[in-house]
């Protein structure tokens, strides 16, 4: 497997999916670094010399991906959950928040259902 940015990426794929399993790395990221780091798109990983994959390895890290990357996306969570905006006051709960609607769906961001019960009538 070869190693990129502290990630093993799979031998058997071609390198545009192969560089996908990094994260902030997706197809059309992909196939600019395969393009700046002149390697062709349909070759396979094991293909890759280690001149190329030195190329690659030096374009991917110009970009802000894995670690960096996700601890900028939990400092801009925090930040909103630290303002109190709405989005932030979202993410404490654990509710959706794009405007979807929570009464039947959302299970996802709420969880296992939890079951009420009903209240007893009082007879008299």
């Amino acid at each position: 497997m070869a190693r990129i940015s502290g990630v093993d990426i799979p031998k058997q794929k071609r390198g545009v999916i192969a560089l996908t399993y990094i994260f902030g790395i997706g197809k059309s990221r992909a196939t600019t670094i395969l393009k700046k780091a002149k390697v062709s798109e349909d070759s396979k990983v094991l293909d890759w010399t280690d001149e190329e994959t030195g190329r690659i390895r030096d374009v991917v890290s110009s970009f802000k991906i894995e670690g960096e990357l996700r601890s900028e996306n939990q400092i801009n969570i925090k930040r909103l959950m630290d303002i109190g905006c709405y989005r932030g006051i979202r993410h404490r709960t654990g509710l959706p928040l794009r405007g979807q609607r929570t009464k039947n769906n959302s299970r996802t961001r709420k969880g296992k259902r939890k079951t009420v019960a009903n209240k007893k009538k009082v007879t008299k």
